[in-house]
């Protein structure tokens, strides 16, 4: 991962998906117990593993 991804918050990161705005990017955060403003890179192990299943990366 570059430094610009891991520089990235959580909140920009979901709402630069397709289909993903800023209601369901908060929604999704406080069901992972991410804090809106946390960064990629410090998220957890689990944090990240639980946002890979709810967003899989497409081919």
């Amino acid at each position: 991962m570059n430094d610009t991804a891991r520089q990235t918050r959580a909140l920009q990161l979901l709402q630069s998906l397709p289909g993903v705005g800023t209601v369901t990017a908060r929604r999704h955060l406080v069901d992972l117990g991410i804090s809106e403003t946390r960064r990629i890179q410090g998220l957890g192990a689990r944090q990240r593993a639980r946002l890979i299943e709810l967003f899989p990366p497409q081919a």
